[in-house]
Parts: structure tokens; C-alpha cells; sequence
């Protein structure tokens, strides 16, 4: 199936060349442009795009502004954002997740990476690398929040084992990698994480990330 990507960048230019690259790869497919926040919302929900890449700065409405209104509609439900950061405000990364991004690029990636990267995400996935952006992650979600509209999950819905495992994810392990510190198999691995999302109401791994922290599951600097 092909992934349909919604650009969304106030920069012609740079949505010009990200277009070109994207279209080149036969599963991937832009659908749509965006110069403002406000207009990345909008045709979000016109388009019905599977992944949204969402630059930050963007004049009307702001790229985390724009994706906590995208994910916090319930008909917009199946679409990711992927949000374009410089890393320059460390603070942006934890803004992100917890306005429902489920993952983050340098503007300056590798091609390659960064049409691996929208498969990645498009399929449920978070991008939480490099590790370095892991602890900075850990760091503010650790903060509190005054903004925050609810409080996190109760993590008593969920079993021991599936605790072990939101904890693994948040440590950015893949279900591969998770399978084999458990000594499971990675389908295994695979629906206990599907089984922890569903449980706590999120959206991605990614969200489970936002989970961890925000309940003290796992702590910046370990776990």
C-alpha cells in the first residue's frame, strides 16, 4: 500500500525538494502541501493523509500546535506526525510528544534515513533516536506539566509484564529487541505492546514513551 504524506513547512523550497525525494520512492506518495499550521490541520482532515511531516516554526499556527489539534481529533485518529526539528530548544522534543508526534528528524538527515523513517512511523512505530534525544525526552516529561488538560493513565491496568515492556519501549527498544531481553519472540513482544497501548489509551509507542515518564515508570538517566 502506498503511504500518503502531507508536507507541511512554511519553506517552498524545502517542501519542493522534500516532494521530489518522496515521490521517488514507489511506496510513498505527498498528497498535499501546507505553509502554515493552520493549513496543515485543515488539509489533514480534507486529505486524509496517512503521516503528516510537520516543520515547527511555521507562521498562523505552529507545528506543535497544529499537532496536538491533529491528534486530539478522533476523526484524524490514523494519522501520524512526524515533526521536523533542529533540535535548537531541547524543550521542543518533550512539546512534541506530548502533543501526540510520534517522532522526531534533524532537517539535515540523510535521504535515505528520512524515507525510512516515514515507513517507520506510518506503520505505528516511534522515532525516538538519536539517544541522545532519549534523554532529553526524559529530562522535561520528568518536569510537570501545568498545561496538561488530564492526568496519565494509572499503570495498575496494566500487568507486570506489561509494565516491564511500556518501560523497555521507553528505553527505545524495538520488539525485536524486546523479545530478546525477555527471552520471547518478537510477536510476543509485539502484543504486549499493542495490548499496553490499548489499555492506556495511546496512540503509538510513542505516546507509551510519554506514559512512562509522566507516571515515574522510568527516569531520566535509567529506568
Amino acid at each position: 500500500m502506498t503511504i500518503r504524506v502531507l508536507l507541511a513547512d512554511d519553506q517552498a523550497l524545502l517542501r519542493g525538494t522534500f516532494r521530489l525525494l518522496i515521490d521517488s520512492a514507489p511506496d510513498l506518495e505527498v498528497v498535499g502541501e501546507a505553509g502554515t499550521g493552520r493549513e496543515a490541520v485543515a488539509l489533514a482532515r480534507s486529505l486524509r493523509a496517512d503521516l503528516v511531516l510537520m516543520d515547527i516554526r511555521m507562521p498562523d499556527l505552529d507545528g506543535l500546535a497544529a499537532t496536538a489539534l491533529i491528534t486530539a481529533d478522533e476523526d484524524l485518529a490514523g494519522v501520524k506526525v512526524l515533526v521536523l526539528t533542529t533540535f535548537e530548544n531541547d524543550e521542543y522534543v518533550a512539546e512534541a510528544l506530548r502533543a501526540g508526534a510520534s517522532g522526531f528528524l534533524g532537517k539535515g538527515i540523510d535521504p535515505a534515513e528520512l524515507l525510512d523513517a516515514i515507513r517507520l512511523v506510518a506503520a505505528g512505530d516511534a522515532l525516538l533516536s538519536p539517544a541522545a534525544t532519549k534523554a532529553l525526552i526524559g529530562r522535561f516529561l520528568a518536569q510537570p506539566d501545568p498545561g496538561r488538560r488530564a492526568a496519565p493513565p494509572r499503570l495498575d491496568v496494566l500487568t507486570a509484564r506489561e509494565q516491564e515492556v511500556v518501560a523497555l519501549v521507553a528505553a527505545g527498544l524495538s520488539n525485536d529487541d524486546i523479545a530478546e531481553r525477555l527471552f520471547v519472540t518478537p510477536l510476543t513482544a509485539k502484543t504486549h505492546v499493542n495490548r499496553a497501548m490499548t489499555k492506556l489509551g495511546a496512540r503509538d509507542r510513542a505516546q507509551l514513551v510519554v506514559i512512562a515518564y509522566e507516571t515515574g515508570l522510568v527516569r531520566p538517566g535509567g529506568s
